[in-house]
């Protein structure tokens, strides 16, 4: 509990005695492209092999003559869109983006470049927290929506060019019964997660005292409980909004 309300102290300060707004702009579009543009690549690899994988296990796991193979697109629309873009796409960001808030800000602290800010009079959660926390909100939506689109894409070309079925079978489950919530679903799950991402790493990192040691320990701690903090907020969002889906 003293570290939960600490994070709220935190995330409190970050909107007292702020700087000017344009200041704010270069500093979201700098992060911006560090966490969104330099994970473009792994999210692009793991979303469309998730999606691979998805495809032909599903399609190995219908062995019933009953089942028309058109389901395997029904299933795997419906796993990437509500759970495997959102979900892993952020836990794999835990580890890249995290670990990086977390690094950056602690070796920050420990060579005192925190303490510099402060003497100057400038508020240095503001400053070096909330820019990353809106350009994680920003971004983190858009990597998984680029991770659904290859998710299923990587679905569609392991299916057909493995002939477990035609393409025809794939996009036919694809297009059958899709709820149009589940887009927005998804992507309230982002800005969510793309939020306790940001903020719990740099909560860890900007409190890190020690030396290079504890700042290793910091990014450790900011992974583990970004993670743990999404599969929590995953189930909580999945109790709240699952009942839109099924309107």
């Amino acid at each position: 509990m003293k570290q939960l309300g600490r994070y709220m102290i935190f995330l409190g300060t970050m909107f007292i005695n702020r700087e000017k707004f344009r200041v704010y702009v270069r500093l979201v579009i700098d992060e911006c492209v560090l966490i969104g543009i330099n994970s473009v690549f792994i999210v692009s690899i793991i979303s469309t092999f998730i999606g691979a994988v998805s495809a032909v296990q599903t399609t190995y796991n219908l062995v019933s003559p009953l089942i028309p193979l058109y389901v395997v697109g029904t299933i795997v629309r419906d796993m990437t869109i509500l759970e495997l873009a959102p979900t892993i796409t952020c836990i794999v960001l835990a580890g890249k983006v995290g670990s990086n808030i977390a690094g950056t800000l602690g070796t920050m602290r420990v060579t005192e470049q925190i303490d510099a800010l402060e003497i100057m009079g400038i508020n240095s959660i503001s400053y070096l927290v909330l820019p990353k926390i809106i350009a994680a909100m920003i971004v983190i939506p858009m990597l998984v929506i680029l991770a659904a689109f290859l998710g299923m894409w990587g679905g569609f070309f392991a299916g057909v060019y493995t002939n477990c079925f035609t393409e025809m079978d794939y996009i036919t489950g694809v297009r059958t019964d899709f709820k149009p919530f589940s887009v927005p679903f998804a992507l309230i799950k982002s800005v969510v997660f793309g939020f306790l991402i940001a903020s719990i790493s740099a909560f860890k990192g900007y409190y890190t005292r020690g030396g290079a040691l504890e700042v290793g320990q910091s990014s450790t701690k900011a992974v583990t409980s970004s993670c743990i903090a999404i599969l929590v907020a995953d189930f909580i969002l999945a109790q709240l909004l699952a009942e839109y889906l099924v309107k």
